[in-house]
């Protein structure tokens, strides 16, 4: 068993594709091929189903990878200390949140990272859930997450940023839409357009509902927030979602924000990487997202 491939392993793991491991690896895909083969005689066991809609991890591979990212990382700690790098800024970050946070709220912070550490990497993985999230740190697919509280993981390292608010948002045509505050009665009988079920909106969405004793009457579930909020600009439906996700529509005029009138939706927004010791700029990209915390929150509120 070579390091070679345990990082050809690591590789197609994240992508989930041979054809684009094979060119982030700037490798033959037959060389990943062979490579991988060798791994799968060597261990004993497949580690990937090849089938007609992709590539999947069998649970022996789902359970080789974590050696896999650890062995590597290791090896990495290894090298640095041994020429002396060990408080390089170099190499590689990968992090995962909801594409709406990506998307809304992060990239501001990501470009000026990025401008100033060039020789770090930044890879960024979209997921559907704050349970996906979770998953790909424990995993070792991704290195640091942004997922909503609470957390439950004695091997994570969980660093709480900031607070943001849900808000009812619908069509500019909605007789909601001129109303500054909307109280809970008028919401019955209206038509709700919900993120899916494990969506951290929509945990706090039930949340809500289960405090009022309330069984909104559901239009359409989507995990995909553009989505979300076209139905909702067309009239399908109104939704809960984050003031900062929808900032340009309600300024725009495409759709239209209001309270509920005796309630405040709020989560908690936490960074999120296992417990240990990082390299170099998985510790160096925590502490500026860290000291970018208040302004990060003054995005989540819309200030």
């Amino acid at each position: 068993m070579e390091l070679w491939q345990l990082r050809t392993f690591r590789e197609i793991a994240e992508t989930l594709n041979f054809t684009k491991a094979s060119e982030n690896l700037y490798l033959t895909q037959s060389a990943v091929s062979h490579q991988i083969k060798a791994l799968e005689d060597e261990l004993g066991v497949r580690l990937f189903i090849r089938g007609t809609r992709g590539v999947t991890l069998t649970d022996a591979g789902e359970a080789a990878l974590e050696h896999a990212v650890r062995i590597l990382s290791e090896a990495e700690k290894m090298r640095q200390s041994v020429s002396g790098r060990e408080s390089s800024v170099i190499g590689r970050v990968r992090v995962a949140a909801a594409t709406q946070a990506l998307v809304h709220l992060f990239a501001p912070l990501f470009e000026e990272f990025m401008d100033a550490h060039s020789q770090v990497d930044l890879v960024f993985r979209t997921t559907p859930s704050t349970e996906q999230t979770i998953d790909d740190i424990l995993n070792g697919i991704a290195d640091i997450g942004f997922a909503s509280l609470p957390v439950y993981s004695p091997n994570l390292e969980v660093e709480e940023l900031f607070e943001d608010e849900l808000c009812l948002v619908v069509s500019p045509k909605h007789r909601f839409a001129e109303m500054g505050s909307v109280p809970v009665k008028q919401l019955e009988g209206e038509r709700w357009i919900l993120f899916e079920r494990g969506a951290s909106i929509r945990r706090a969405s039930d949340k809500f509902f289960k405090k009022l004793s309330f069984e909104p009457e559901m239009a359409l579930e989507s995990n995909d927030t553009y989505f979300i909020k076209l139905m909702i600009e067309h009239g399908l439906g109104i939704s809960l979602i984050p003031s900062w996700a929808v900032q340009e529509e309600v300024a725009e005029g495409k759709l239209a924000s209001s309270k509920i009138k005796g309630h405040k939706l709020k989560r908690s927004v936490a960074m999120v990487s296992l417990k240990g010791n990082p390299s170099a700029p998985i510790r160096e990209f925590a502490k500026f997202v860290e000291e970018r915390r208040v302004r990060l929150g003054s995005f989540a509120s819309g200030r």
